[in-house]
């Protein structure tokens, strides 16, 4: 009883944090150098069919009366505006592309997870050791690197020079029809419908986009592990468990990295919630047509409430991801308290 209170407690404080983004990102966005409207019109357009436009976006009114109808709208219709840009309902272009990105996301981040963590636990058991400088070194270089020049040097080695790789043009061969949507994930409605051929041309389009995400999201995860095993290999309970002589297989698997898991998971939401905001060079690199070359085009185009929706939505999965990773914590630890 006490963990559901804990629960919906951190649940409510979802609404104050997504109201101060909401209040945050509207008034940023009317700081921004341009008018949309004129961008919009073009430059044949008169005066008149200009303000008629400023009056249908709300753009004539306070910043204050604005702001106090978008929540409205928001709360009441969950509506998120018309973007400029598209004349669309915000709202849909996000659910269209959402899929997109988590798609990429989420196989970038599972392969990091599959790779970063063998890395920093061997790291750790190794210390100063070739083991351990060969992970510091990868841990660095994927901290370094940009991301938009590893993208490059791939296509100049793998699409280029060798030829195995698909152009980058986006999730599917321009031959090829997309399969009816069933989740947006084109790997699964294309396995659902039994296109072998739109799985294998979206699994080699995939490729090398996850392989860039994966590689810059395994050096902190990477590190965060090594140095979490260190500090538990390092504790009493472990010197006790060597000198009890238990196998190293159960010190290192069932004592160190429980213990050592918590900080872990606290990095896996950070570096999930951030890949999922902040692969825009990814996606433009690779002509990737998800949430990421959506805000980017937004922002060119001064498209106040297209950016407006892509910042609370990933705010949103921000704060659900922690929240998550609080409610997986506060179960599998029993020191935690549900204050």
């Amino acid at each position: 009883m006490r963990f559901l209170g804990y629960a919906i407690r951190r649940l409510l404080w979802v609404i104050p944090v997504l109201l101060g983004v909401t209040l945050i990102t509207f008034l940023l966005t009317r700081v921004l150098p341009g008018n949309p409207i004129d961008r919009v019109a073009g430059p044949f357009a008169s005066a008149e069919q200009k303000a008629e436009m400023m009056r249908e976006a709300r753009l004539d009114l306070p910043v204050i009366q604005q702001f106090s109808l978008y929540v409205r709208d928001l709360v009441v219709h969950g509506d998120l505006g018309v973007s400029y840009s598209t004349a669309r309902p915000v709202a849909q272009d996000l659910w269209e592309r959402l899929p997109i990105s988590l798609e990429l996301t989420t196989l970038g981040m599972l392969l990091a997870i599959v790779l970063a963590l063998p890395l920093g636990i061997a790291s750790a058991v190794a210390k100063d050791t070739w083991v351990d400088q060969l992970g510091r070194v990868v841990s660095v270089i994927g901290v370094s690197m940009p991301i938009f020049w590893l993208g490059l040097i791939l296509l100049q080695v793998f699409f280029v020079k060798l030829g195995v790789a698909p152009a980058p043009l986006g999730r599917l061969a321009t031959s090829l029809i997309e399969p009816e949507r069933i989740t947006g994930w084109l790997l699964i409605d294309s396995a659902l419908v039994g296109d072998w051929a739109v799985f294998r041309s979206a699994a080699a389009h995939l490729a090398l986009p996850v392989v860039i995400v994966a590689f810059t999201a395994l050096a902190p995860l990477a590190r965060m592990t090594r140095s979490s095993m260190i500090d538990a290999l390092e504790s009493d309970y472990i010197r006790t468990a060597r000198a009890l002589g238990l196998p190293t297989r159960v010190i290192i698997f069932q004592h160190a990295l429980k213990n050592a898991l918590i900080p872990i998971l606290t990095m896996i939401a950070g570096v999930f919630g951030y890949a999922l905001g902040g692969e825009v060079l990814v996606e433009l690199v690779f002509a990737w047509p998800g949430l990421g070359t959506y805000s980017y085009n937004a922002i060119l185009a001064s498209d106040f409430p297209a950016i407006q929706g892509f910042i609370l939505l990933i705010t949103l999965f921000y704060v659900l991801i922690y929240l998550v990773v609080d409610l997986l914590i506060a179960a599998i630890d029993p020191r935690v308290e549900y204050a």
